[in-house]
């Protein structure tokens, strides 16, 4: 079979109606997965999200750059946010070990009653565990947005840092007496 063969076939395969039927199904059932995740995501991250927000409203302020105070606050803090943020994120964790678990015991238990072929025992598991597989999945994403979460945090941390050693940086070059220093040569 040729290069152009193969896309004959799948040109003739491909029926727009049915792709366009898949992706709403697709789409209904994406927003059924994200909307459990978001909420699980905004379980376990409220005080850091907000916390994120009330920093972005004070960067957004272009009039009025983040102060000293503010600077030491976002210092402070973050860390604070962070460690709880990641206890939760390990609770969740273990949520989604059980899910797993869960899941391989609903599929075993489908697979040891189902009779005929391999493929037959395993197509019947795996239409069986559906749910147990999304709500396994919704755990899985939801542990990894939390992480993208307290990377970007630790991410704004670290800037605070550095804007605060170089505001310190500055201070200190305002406070020399550069009257003290005389140029080389002598006077």
């Amino acid at each position: 079979m040729g290069k152009n063969d193969n896309d004959k076939a799948l040109t003739g395969d491909i029926r727009l109606g049915k792709v366009r039927k898949l992706q709403k199904r697709i789409d209904e059932n994406s927003q059924l997965i994200e909307s459990v995740v978001d909420k699980l995501v905004a379980q376990y991250c409220q005080g850091l999200d907000e916390y994120m927000s009330h920093i972005r409203n004070i960067l957004n302020d272009r009039e009025h750059p983040p102060t000293d105070e503010e600077l030491d606050d976002f210092t402070l803090n973050l860390p604070v946010l962070l460690y709880f943020t990641g206890s939760a994120q390990e609770t969740l964790g273990i949520k989604e070990d059980v899910a797993k678990a869960v899941k391989q015991e609903v599929y075993n238990e489908v697979y040891m009653a189902t009779s005929g072929t391999i493929a037959d025992k395993s197509a019947a598991s795996e239409l069986a565990t559906q749910n147990e597989f999304i709500t396994h999945t919704a755990y899985n994403r939801a542990y990894k947005k939390i992480k993208l979460r307290m990377d970007a945090a630790s991410e704004t941390l670290q800037s605070v840092k550095k804007v605060l050693s170089r505001r310190i940086a500055e201070y200190d070059m305002t406070r020399i007496d550069w009257g003290r220093f005389e140029p080389k040569g002598g006077k």
